[in-house]
């Protein structure tokens, strides 16, 4: 499935749900956002998003622990949980997706791999959950968008598991 069918999929499961999408991002630097914005339907259910960059920039705008930083490096579940959740506290959307990693073309700072990626989905009531890919080193752009693609069906998933509840 192509980005722009899971994000015209997760938008419609959003807006069923009357629950507004925010992102956090990092490695992808915006792509989700973009990719969600081109969406049908997206002025009804896409709030907008966060750019990460930096280790600084997370602990700044979306409250991530420096010494989670530290001891985790930017590079985890733990840490893309924290930014899912950043984005949650500073919007008022409903659920969120952050997606954290390294696509390239070097190994990061602190050591993690190009390819190696973690996305968290975080929503209101429901534990947050963060997961790990490894994603093969084909360049900068498809790392970016096979972790926004993980990212948008995790999104949707957690949406579909939420209506069956509700």
């Amino acid at each position: 499935m192509e980005l722009e069918d899971l994000a015209n999929a997760l938008i419609k499961r959003a807006k069923q749900a009357d629950l507004g999408i925010v992102t956090a991002e990092s490695c992808t630097a915006g792509l989700m956002c973009q990719v969600l914005s081109d969406a049908e339907g997206a002025s009804q259910s896409f709030h907008g998003g966060f750019v990460t960059y930096t280790k600084e920039h997370k602990s700044c705008a979306l409250d991530v622990p420096e010494a989670l930083l530290r001891e985790k490096t930017a590079v985890s579940p733990e840490v893309a949980r924290a930014m899912a959740e950043g984005a949650l506290r500073h919007s008022k959307a409903g659920i969120s997706a952050a997606i954290t990693g390294v696509a390239g073309p070097e190994p990061d700072d602190d050591g993690n791999p190009v390819g190696r990626v973690c996305i968290a989905v975080a929503r209101h009531g429901i534990a947050t959950r963060g997961f790990e890919r490894h994603y093969p080193d084909t360049g900068r752009e498809s790392i970016r968008q096979r972790a926004v693609a993980d990212a948008l069906k995790a999104m949707t998933e957690a949406l579909g598991s939420v209506s069956a509840a509700a």
